[in-house]
């Protein structure tokens, strides 16, 4: 059985109760999200793990979780490196971890990242059948269906606890697309990859028109389904348009399907997208979707900051978090211009656990306003050592304290004219 046949059934077990008390909300709070949707918990039921894995909880009225991507390329294959990113990852907060990788032995780093990683690990099979498909050879457009479904099974079996499919890249979404006059055209890897083999043969998506085989298994491994947003925008200028919509609403109804079959389910959202359209967006995406949880990647709020797109990321992501996304995909420094380093890993996840906390603030988030204020009581009481205890990122914290410490209690901005110092002398006698 899922998770959420027991549920149903009324058997809580320890992941529910873990889950529920990290969240501090009730086990009630927790079995209605699991059995409306709203709320998932991925985790492969048969992925071996100690007491030290992080159960995690994404969606309504939990705490805005964070994913950070690592993986190979091509062009750089060194499976040490992605541990060490997986670490760090994992060390700065991340409270998931996809492989995305595409060089290499695929199985074998996909199976040491699963054994290493103390969070859920997502991925992507298309990469995988792709990746071996070329490596004999052989085109896209020759790909047998039933393989595409072989790798899943495969991970699945491997202990992936989400997996992205692009169900919605559908013969009548691409239709659209075609008519579009998109300025970047299709950005997702797999979406391309799937839109390449839908158009060559002129048949339909495997993933879409087999979806109940999908969703079979899927609910043998208790693997969460995250669907994919092949079509998003890649650019500002092609937000909103009606190829990305059209696809959202694909995956609205195969939400629908996955929960008839007790199946776990988040959507995976854009993008590049400007400020005043991300509002509206994320309401009508909640809307079509039944209140999914929704992942998205930044969205990113313009088009020409490469090399800090962490930080346009982190700006649409706060944006999101506050009005009703669950579940932020980091972006690093290095998006668009190389594969990411493990200072560029460090960077994305702190970037987005910022923008995931201030969203948190907005939604009110157990917990979320009461770490702010005993930051700021800290802060005004010029207790270092309390902020440092409490600061996002204790380790920065600690360096930059230390870069000009002197003996004044003060910092070194202000110095003796410390504004915090004189207003507690008139305020707090």
């Amino acid at each position: 059985m899922t998770l959420v046949e027991l549920v149903k059934k009324g058997i809580i077990n320890k992941e529910i109760k873990q889950v529920a008390e990290r969240e501090h909300v009730s086990i009630d709070f927790i079995k209605a999200g699991l059995i409306n949707g709203t709320i998932v918990i991925p985790v492969n039921k048969y992925r071996k793990r100690d007491s030290k894995f992080k159960i995690q909880g994404i969606g309504k009225g939990l705490r805005t979780k964070v994913n950070a991507n690592i993986g190979t390329s091509p062009d750089y294959i060194d499976l040490n490196k992605e541990l060490k990113k997986l670490e760090i990852a994992i060390k700065t907060g991340a409270d998931t971890i996809m492989d995305l990788s595409t060089g290499g032995n695929l199985r074998k780093i996909r199976t040491e990242i699963i054994k290493n990683s103390i969070v859920p690990v997502g991925t992507v099979p298309i990469y995988q059948v792709v990746c071996e498909q070329l490596s004999r050879g052989k085109q896209i457009k020759k790909i047998d269906p039933e393989y595409i479904f072989e790798i899943i099974e495969q991970h699945c079996y491997d202990g992936v606890d989400f997996i992205t499919v692009h169900c919605g890249v559908t013969k009548k979404t691409l239709n659209i697309l075609k008519k579009s006059r998109r300025i970047c055209g299709i950005v997702s890897r797999g979406g391309s990859f799937l839109a390449e083999w839908v158009l060559s043969n002129n048949k339909e998506n495997p993933l879409y028109e087999r979806y109940d085989r999908l969703l079979d298994i899927a609910y043998r491994y208790d693997v969460t389904l995250s669907l994919g947003d092949g079509l998003r925008p890649g650019a500002i200028a092609d937000a909103s348009d009606e190829a990305q919509l059209s696809e959202l609403n694909v995956l609205g109804e195969l939400v629908l399907e996955a929960r008839k079959k007790c199946v776990q389910v988040i959507v995976e959202g854009p993008g590049h997208m400007p400020l005043n359209q991300i509002i509206q967006h994320i309401k009508y995406a909640k809307k079509v979707t039944h209140d999914a949880p929704y992942y998205v990647l930044g969205p990113l709020v313009t088009d020409v900051a490469a090399g800090f797109d962490h930080i346009t990321s982190a700006i649409g992501g706060a944006i999101s978090a506050a009005y009703g996304v669950d579940f932020l995909c980091y972006v690093t420094p290095s998006e668009h211009l190389r594969l990411p380093d493990m200072d560029d890993v460090y960077l994305g996840v702190i970037a987005s656990r910022i923008a995931a906390h201030s969203g948190d603030i907005v939604k009110g988030i157990k917990g979320a306003n009461e770490w702010d204020n005993k930051f700021s009581l800290a802060r005004r009481k010029l207790d270092w050592k309390q902020q440092e205890q409490l600061a996002l990122e204790q380790n920065k914290f600690r360096i930059e304290r230390k870069k000009m410490l002197t003996g004044n209690k003060a910092c070194t901005m202000c110095g003796k004219y410390c504004a915090m110092r004189e207003s507690n002398k008139l305020l707090y006698k």
